[in-house]
């Protein structure tokens, strides 16, 4: 039987919706069961922290279970990789750092790009490190330090919690602005590093603020400065380092992404979630304690982020030659 021409196209542009009907209902029931947020880290750091801080709000506000499923190894591409090969149906996200910045230079041969195949959802958090010292250091400020580094050139070792760390690449982009010459001494992991630094065995370090604050209020450590562009709520006393290097900046942020492909009303939904838990005071009160500052934007907003600081980073891991160990 042959329809007429009205209502063939009726029903023509009625089977052509159906897909983005049925898509968008899915998209609006979700979540249907437990979501799995992939920590590409150990358990118990900072990237631990920040996942387990907005996961509980989520599971609270959402009614659905976000758990944390730490995936460490590779510098953080071992839970990268599972993510982007995981179905992109918005049930498994990965809380995403600078570390995923840094890694798109530093590591030459990775089986994905993550600008390509991680979609921003939300940025959650920044936090800065802070430029510390061993007490046996002179210098009380930056610009002490910068003339002391250039009067005992190499002789001043700069630990980092690893190569290609952000501790690392902190210390690295100031001695580039700086123009000073330090001996790199890399560490596995933070905690042997301020160990040492304490020991006095290295002179500087650029770890994240908060397992650093202890030891800065007992006098272990000397603080000189933090490395964010503005001063931290933690140590509102400490100078940046941008005060005395123009335009210097390395913060640690955190974020949640997920497949490329997973549908935009999924990640919308995720992204006003997360802004309001960001926006809650207790959840404030909590960022604050662990010396972030909340950022609140679109998934637009975070991709610009993500790709700016993949630009930077670049840069310093060419300049300094800095290759994974």
């Amino acid at each position: 039987m042959k329809l007429p021409r009205r209502q063939f196209l009726h029903l023509a542009a009625g089977a052509a919706a159906l897909p983005a009907v049925s898509r968008f209902a899915w998209a609006q029931a979700y979540p249907t069961r437990p979501v799995r947020l992939i920590v590409p880290a150990p358990a118990g750091g900072g990237y631990d922290i920040a996942a387990r801080l907005i996961s509980q709000f989520l599971s609270e506000r959402v009614g659905t279970s976000f758990i944390v499923d730490n995936r460490p190894g590779a510098g953080g591409n071992v839970g990268t990789e599972t993510v982007v090969h995981a179905p992109p149906d918005g049930y498994t996200l990965l809380l995403v750092a600078a570390a995923n910045a840094i890694n798109a230079t530093l590591y030459e041969k990775l089986n994905f790009n993550f600008i390509r195949d991680i979609a921003p959802v939300a940025a959650i958090l920044s936090v800065p490190n802070v430029m510390v010292v061993h007490p046996s250091v002179s210098a009380r400020t930056v610009l002490e330090f910068i003339a002391y580094a250039k009067a005992n050139p190499g002789k001043l070792n700069m630990a980092s919690a690893g190569n290609g760390t952000t501790s690392h690449l902190a210390g690295e982009l100031f001695k580039m602005m700086a123009g000073v010459d330090m001996m790199h001494v890399p560490y596995r992991g933070g905690g042997p590093a301020v160990t040492d630094l304490i020991g006095g065995q290295v002179q500087v370090f650029f770890p994240p603020t908060p397992p650093s604050i202890e030891h800065i209020r007992s006098g272990k450590l000397r603080a000189l400065a933090v490395t964010s562009a503005r001063r931290s709520q933690a140590l509102p006393d400490i100078a940046t380092v941008s005060d005395f290097v123009p335009g210097y900046e390395a913060s640690q942020w955190y974020g949640i992404g997920a497949p490329k492909g997973t549908p935009v009303e999924i990640i919308d939904m995720l992204n006003k979630e997360i802004n309001a838990g960001l926006a809650d005071p207790k959840m404030k009160a909590r960022l604050a304690d662990f010396g972030g500052t909340p950022l609140v934007g679109l998934p637009a907003d975070f991709g610009k982020l993500i790709a700016e600081e993949t630009e930077k980073w670049a840069k310093v891991v060419k300049f300094a030659g800095i290759k994974p160990i």
